[in-house]
């Protein structure tokens, strides 16, 4: 028997419980569970006694250990959860999960390309997985801890950097979309464990002494175009408001893509002739196009959005506003993206190219870099134009965002937001597509800068409660 595991066996024979290192357990626990979901399959490898396991949601819960007397002491706490003895070097289990799990493992592992490699067995296309290891900054400061009695010596570790970790998954078949480092403080004092870790961990110049990395990541997809270039069907929204004069050239200029492509027009309390636009478009086009119409009950363009998305039926949900500034030739774009598995989320971005002199204000293009900012922070993955209408998600997703938004409450009057904010909670890979910003050729814009932007810079205040400081 190797000393790792007789190490882990005597830990496990013990049954001796976690006192001066629980706050430091619970933080990793409580961070894990806040990307766990009620109907999802979650799968922990290497999950000793169980303890990170039970806290998390999930509708099946499977965890494994390589040692004997530790996943017996896990079925004694925690017998709802089904564990079985196993090595991650040799994983013999025949599902997959929706989320994995490896906190403080890869440290203890041999070959740790190899256990990734494995990974892959209990992973499908969208599985995610989260790897948690020590900051290598402290590995001095925890020798010493070791040395001096504070914390349980464990055998020798492996010690890697964030760079290494997303180098190993990457060259093991995954896409790397997110790191995280939090926990700067992992001792618990009343108040003062609080503030640093909650607010100051959060920040860049403390973020580097954070003791816990995280790296989250996604199988790597190896389809070609002709494989996912029909494979999908897609439900287009229309949000209209006194569009009249754009309604028919949404049509006109829609190109063919996917396997079935459905459009819905949803107008919202239009003072011109909107509404018998899009009754007539739907009429006179009704041979060749599959057009659904609906008419706002409530307001503001998030509202709409969230009706015409109850009545798609396609596989994967887009967003196309009705002013046309983002191109209905673009959409092919979106949807490679996201049938090739490049993302779970497709946010269009107006921010790259040169843009059309009147498309958009020049107090509207500061206040997007503001946002774009904030949002990167925020949601720690790389936001250029977060209120750009045009957003792109699969409609199985969206129904758990659907189902999730009592998290965040019905905050957000744009949809944007909601959308976002919604997806991270998911732990969907976020991805930007660039596109060419055209000025209107139709009506005038429905957004009004100050009194808007207010709502806007509300709701990331809101959010930050709620994504960030957790």
């Amino acid at each position: 028997m190797n000393l790792k595991l007789q190490y882990f066996n005597a830990i496990g024979k013990k049954r001796k419980k976690r006192n001066f290192g629980q706050y430091y357990w619970n933080e990793i626990s409580n961070y894990c569970a806040y990307f766990s979901h009620p109907d999802s399959s979650v799968l922990e490898i290497g999950c000793g006694s169980g303890d990170l396991l039970s806290k998390l949601q999930g509708n099946i819960k499977t965890g494994i250990d390589f040692s004997e007397e530790q996943i017996n002491w896990a079925k004694e706490k925690h017998k709802n959860i089904r564990f079985e003895v196993m090595d991650a070097d040799n994983i013999t289990l025949n599902e997959t999960y929706d989320l994995i799990i490896l906190s403080n493992l890869i440290g203890f592992v041999d070959d740790i390309q190899h256990v990734f490699e494995e990974v892959k067995k209990c992973s499908h296309a969208n599985t995610k997985i989260i790897v948690q290891y020590y900051n290598s900054f402290w590995e001095p400061l925890i020798k010493f801890s070791e040395l001096i009695g504070i914390k349980t010596k464990t055998p020798v570790q492996n010690w890697l950097s964030t760079r290494d970790i997303n180098n190993l998954l990457y060259v093991s078949g995954y896409d790397v979309y997110r790191n995280t480092k939090r926990l700067i403080f992992p001792f618990y004092i009343p108040v003062l464990s609080f503030i640093l870790n909650k607010y100051f961990a959060k920040f860049p110049f403390f973020r580097f002494f954070s003791l816990n990395n995280y790296s989250f990541a996604k199988p790597l997809l190896t389809e070609s175009k002709a494989e996912f270039e029909k494979k999908y069907s897609v439900s287009i929204v229309i949000p209209a408001r006194n569009e009249s004069g754009n309604i028919e050239n949404a049509i006109l200029r829609m190109p063919k893509f996917s396997k079935e492509l459905e459009i819905i027009f949803i107008e919202g309390n239009s003072t011109d002739d909107t509404w018998n636009k899009i009754q007539a478009i739907q009429k006179k086009y009704a041979s060749t196009h599959n057009i659904k119409i609906g008419r706002q009950k409530g307001k503001g363009k998030g509202d709409a959005v969230r009706e015409g998305y109850a009545i798609a039926s396609g596989d994967i949900l887009m967003i196309l506003d009705a002013d046309l500034t983002v191109p209905p030739e673009d959409l092919p774009k979106f949807y490679n993206t996201i049938a090739s598995g490049k993302g779970d989320f497709i946010n269009g971005t107006r921010l790259v190219y040169p843009m059309d002199k009147e498309a958009m204000r020049f107090l509207n293009y500061l206040g997007n870099h503001f946002f774009s900012w904030a949002f990167t922070w925020l949601l720690e993955q790389r936001f250029k134009d977060t209120l750009c209408g045009t957003k792109v998600m699969f409609r199985k997703d969206y129904i758990k965002l659907s189902k999730n938004r009592i998290y965040f409450g019905d905050f957000d009057p744009f949809g944007d937001f909601d959308l976002l904010f919604g997806a991270h909670k998911l732990n969907l890979k976020i991805v930007e597509v660039p596109i060419r910003y055209k000025e209107r050729t139709y009506g005038t814009t429905n957004i009004s800068r100050f009194k808007h932007g207010l709502i806007l810079l509300r709701m990331c205040l809101f959010a930050s409660r709620k994504c960030k400081f957790i």
